[in-house]
């Protein structure tokens, strides 16, 4: 028994693993950052395939993200089960400047699925929160300290509580028990318990280029905890040519017949430490343990492209085409799609014009709070997205169209607004990266009635849009291609500006006036080349 795997197994926008196995479930939780709902589960049986199977912060009215900045918001879940119940940690960050405001939170249910317990606060002390349940019914709770003084590092290793399991809230003292290693950054702890060792596991390095992730153990949970001779565990700090780069925030499971896996987060770049619109993603590999040390199978540290699931049955074939082809004649949405930071609400309608999504326009792509924008994660470099759009506009402050988004300052936005000297519809494509605006395209006079189809073609770095008349066989295309991988962490970064997320594409509607307008689109596909 065994299947082969490509990693990643989590492809486009998919960071900071946290993986799980109760009985013969596996459960992998994920960052989402802004985008809503909060939190990703995916679950699997034979980690080859992952389902996505609960998003448990999806109530607006006890999680607020309104206003919080971009990449801010939900950080680094851990997942964990105890007491005959799933419990999830999580932060919420709604600062960044020389301090942190890193507000952690607990849920708990007694199924993955839900429902899922309203939101306890437990610390603001840092972020990259994780439970340990020890065997002999203690529970605790730790997160990295984040030190806001000018003359300290702002990354001021890990800390730990002991955590009241009934009342959900720290008691004892906190101690900060372990100072992180030279690899620096010292981030995403967690706790294991393996023949009476406690594994701390670390991610290290940053979230670029240098991420890692470290172990150490000890007999006692508040240490000393001695560094493994494997240093790192996983990293490709010091190799530029592999196809899989940033490997670091690992977490690590028992598989069904003794064997190991870990997850870890991953990147694809374009180039050798280019740029990478798929954003962090997830991966997967074996572990083998030496001298009761974990280690990759492969005696290295570097993660491979292809790797073999030894417990995984023969007939466990990876989906790797994310294709998806969506028309509005369902009761409800597809998971796939994302909002910014809060539902939609009556902002989205599948009944006012059956077998078309209605969107109502609201807020500009630069609002924080109420846009009317739906999303999915491109999983690929190489696809086609394309909508159909019927929308009458009467100002120019109404908009509709098609979208290449990463965040509020980054984004391609082919568009149909009016134009109040010709009294006609018209098409532009307007762009905005690293906060600076601009045209790339003419303004483009729409002079028929009725829906427009607009595509949108990315082949790696580049892009190219579209438009025809709804009906019509001959695209038009936009003359000046756009650059696709500026939507990417990377490029952000060397313009100033952290960011954590990836590039998403989406329809989307604007009323900057008296949000009345609305615009109908008939289908959304994506198709991967």
């Amino acid at each position: 028994m065994s299947a082969t795997v490509e990693n990643p197994i989590l492809r486009g926008f998919s960071p900071d693993p946290s993986l799980l196995k109760v009985g013969g479930d596996y459960y992998l939780a994920t960052s989402t950052f802004e985008w809503w709902p909060g939190v990703e589960i995916y679950h699997s049986v034979d980690l080859v395939n992952w389902t996505l199977v609960a998003e448990p912060l999806n109530d607006p009215a006890r999680v607020d993200l309104r206003g919080v900045y971009d990449s801010g918001a939900i950080w680094a879940p851990h997942l964990s089960y105890a007491e005959d119940q799933f419990w999830l940690v999580y932060t919420i960050v709604k600062s960044a400047t020389a301090f942190k405001d890193t507000l952690n939170y607990v849920i708990t249910s007694p199924s993955i699925t839900g429902p899922w317990s309203k939101p306890t606060f437990i610390s603001a002390s840092g972020f990259d929160p994780a439970l340990f349940h020890d065997d002999d019914g203690r529970h605790y709770f730790m997160n990295m300290l984040f030190d806001h003084r000018l003359d300290h590092p702002g990354f001021a290793g890990v800390v730990m509580q002991e955590f009241d399991a009934k009342t959900k809230s720290l008691i004892g003292q906190r101690r900060r028990f372990f100072p992180g290693t030279s690899l620096g950054v010292c981030e995403g702890p967690q706790i294991m318990k393996r023949n009476g060792w406690y594994y701390l596991l670390c991610a290290a390095g940053g979230t670029g280029y240098s991420h890692a992730s470290t172990v150490a153990r000890s007999r006692n949970i508040w240490g000393p905890y001695v560094l493994s001779p494997w240093q790192p565990l996983i990293s490709t700090k010091y190799h530029d040519d592999l196809p899989l780069a940033k490997a670091g925030h690992a977490c690590f499971v028992p598989g069904p017949n003794g064997d190991w896996y870990i997850v870890f987060l991953c990147a694809r770049p374009l180039t050798p430490h280019g740029n990478n619109p798929l954003g962090r993603e997830t991966g997967i590999q074996p572990l083998v343990w030496e001298d009761d040390w974990p280690h990759l199978a492969n005696g290295t540290h570097l993660p491979d492209q292809t790797v073999t699931i030894a417990s995984a049955p023969a007939t466990a074939v990876q989906v790797l085409d994310h294709s998806q082809a969506i028309v509005f004649d369902q009761p409800s949405l597809p998971a796939s799609l994302k909002t910014l930071r809060q539902p939609l609400g009556e902002r989205a309608s599948l009944t006012a014009r059956p077998g078309w999504l209605r969107l109502y326009g609201r807020e500009s792509l630069s609002s924080l709070d109420a846009q009317t924008l739906l999303a999915r994660r491109w999983q690929s470099v190489q696809f086609t997205a394309e909508t159909c759009v019927d929308f009458t506009p009467t100002s120019f402050q109404q908009l509709a169209g098609l979208v290449l988004y990463y965040d509020t300052a980054n984004w391609a936005y082919l568009h149909l607004s009016y134009d109040e000297e010709l009294h006609s519809r018209y098409l532009q494509l307007e762009v905005a990266d690293c906060g600076k605006f601009s045209y790339l395209s003419e303004h483009l006079p729409i002079r028929f009635t009725g829906p427009v189809a607009l595509r949108v073609q990315v082949d790696r770095e580049v892009a190219r849009f579209a438009y025809r008349q709804a009906g019509a066989a001959q695209w038009q295309v936009l003359a000046t291609p756009y650059a696709a991988d500026h939507l990417s962490d990377d490029h952000i970064k060397a313009n100033g500006k952290l960011a954590f997320t990836g590039a998403m594409v989406g329809i989307c509607t604007q009323d900057m006036d008296q949000h009345r307008s609305h615009a109908d689109f008939q289908y959304f596909n994506y198709q991967e080349d």
